[in-house]
């Protein structure tokens, strides 16, 4: 097949085939910006001399600060994690209806390379594309943003500019890691003449083992204070990485015990029942428990990152408050403490838009599901079964699941931030203190052998648990969704017409 002929039938389609072609592109646009963003605060450089010499020409103290930047590009790559679960969901809209294209294309004698290959060209030009969009985009805001104020100083890095070969791997290495993931998806997938069969099925129900990955996160939490402080600063440098570690074992096991979690829902509202939606539901969630993975994959991981800043946002506020209370000039008294909470501020910013764009890549993924199942529900509706319930259903489908698997990502973030921050301890007084008889330590010739230093009139201070912060991150998911399936099911109408009945 000529490589022109293999790109026609890769951007061939309908109205179904140009919108996963514009949201891929749409996918790849915001993931290449936030890594260009991440790229051009790490590209800041130093004034010689001083490693920790600030660079005064910012108005933000996280540009300011070399010590800051590190953790402000972490914040910002934090958003391509969502991003990249809505590419993975946007792949998945209108699969029905290539999957009888490139059937068809079998039927018309290209073999099944070929048709995995054309799947795959489609994603990596369609993340070209937003790649190359992404790149121009941030070059014009680049311009349109350098605005200095009246000192000269600016509040974005809109004087430095990644490297060309970053630049490069940026526009290149995310349509080939997107293209890539595509034909990994494929690779169980034989396009054949009479239609796309899947070589391999799921054996068996979710077994709640992903509960081992979040203990992991858990216990590496525990002793990662522990081994720092017995290594002294030699693991100061992999904190973040250490941190990233922990933190994706968890946002892993939440994500793949969301399957085993819809299955146990499934079956308690289904032995519960107390109407036909809620039947509905019971037995779609029984049916295909690991739909939850796959709908709340980036939803969940941003709610991890979320309780995890709270908890990193509780600790820095009680330093804070204590420099305050007792105006302490050392340890507390450096007014860091600012800096970090604006840091953290970042963080929240980044989950906020995480949770938006995983809203965005839930409502693809219902569109999706109601398109994909037209035929059940349109039979329904000509069964007698009223639109509203089929609606309530998705409702009792999404939710039921949903809640718990929302208070178990906001359990484990916190859980995980909160060991990562220990109690703070203000030292007291040093004392001698003899740990032996009254005669051994009355003697002098002994006494030196059984003395030690003791420090006493030490306090210990416990961050309070941010409930409120918690709350609004749990509710924010839930209102986001509530508003995502509603928008979703405003689909239902057109897709359960009589008529679908007879299409194919």
């Amino acid at each position: 097949m000529r490589p022109g002929t293999f790109v026609r039938l890769a951007v061939a389609g309908n109205r179904t085939d140009a919108a996963r072609v514009a949201l891929t592109a749409l996918s790849a646009l915001l993931a290449s910006l936030a890594v260009l963003a991440a790229l051009s605060v790490l590209a800041i450089q130093t004034p010689p001399g001083d490693s920790g010499a600030h660079s005064e020409q910012y108005t933000n103290a996280l540009l300011r600060e070399p010590g800051l930047r590190g953790g402000t590009a972490f914040a910002i790559l934090l958003l391509t994690i969502p991003v990249l679960a809505l590419a993975g969901q946007c792949a998945r809209l209108g699969a029905p209806t290539r999957d009888r294209r490139l059937a068809a294309l079998r039927l018309a004698g290209a073999t099944p390379g070929q048709v995995t290959g054309i799947a795959v060209l489609e994603t990596g030009l369609a993340s070209l594309i937003g790649t190359l969009i992404g790149l121009a985009s941030y070059l014009v805001g680049r311009a349109l943003l350098h605005r200095p104020d009246t000192d000269g100083r600016l509040p974005l890095p809109t004087d430095v500019l990644p490297t060309l070969p970053e630049l490069a791997l940026v526009v290149l290495a995310l349509p080939m890691v997107a293209a890539a993931a595509t034909a990994l998806m494929l690779r169980r997938i034989t396009a054949t003449p009479l239609g796309v069969v899947r070589r391999t099925r799921r054996a068996g129900p979710p077994r709640p083992w992903p509960a081992l990955l979040i203990a992991l996160g858990v216990l590496g939490a525990a002793l990662f204070q522990p081994i720092r402080e017995a290594s002294g600063d030699r693991l100061t440098r992999w904190f973040f990485v250490g941190v990233l570690v922990v933190a994706f074992a968890a946002v892993l096991g939440v994500i793949l015990g969301a399957a085993w979690i819809s299955r146990q829902t499934g079956r308690l509202l289904h032995r519960h029942a107390s109407s036909p939606a809620q039947l509905l539901a019971a037995g779609r969630l029984s049916e295909d428990p690991w739909a939850g993975s796959r709908t709340f994959a980036a939803l969940l991981a941003a709610l991890v990152f979320g309780a995890g800043a709270a908890a990193f946002r509780a600790q820095f506020q009680l330093r804070d408050d204590i420099e305050r209370k007792q105006n302490w000039q050392s340890d507390f008294g450096d007014g860091r403490n600012e800096f970090y909470l604006r840091a953290v501020d970042l963080v929240d910013l980044a989950v906020a838009v995480a949770v938006a764009i995983a809203a965005a890549g839930l409502l693809v993924m219902l569109i999706e599901g109601i398109t994909a199942r037209r035929r059940t529900y349109a039979a329904l509706v000509a069964g007698g079964v009223p639109r509203a319930t089929i609606g309530v259903s998705i409702l009792w489908q999404v939710l039921t699941p949903m809640v718990p698997a929302v208070l178990l990502a906001l359990g484990a973030g916190y859980t995980i931030g909160r060991l990562l921050n220990p109690d703070i301890v203000l030292a007291g007084d040093w004392e001698t203190v003899c740990r032996a008889t009254t005669e051994l330590c009355a003697d002098p010739a002994t006494r030196d052998r059984h003395t030690e230093l003791v420090r006493t009139g030490g306090m210990t201070y416990s961050p309070d648990v941010p409930l409120d912060q918690l709350a609004l991150l749990g509710a924010g998911a839930v209102a986001a969704t509530l508003l995502t399936v509603g928008l979703g099911v405003l689909f239902l109408r057109q897709n359960t017409a009589v008529e679908e009945l007879r299409a194919g």
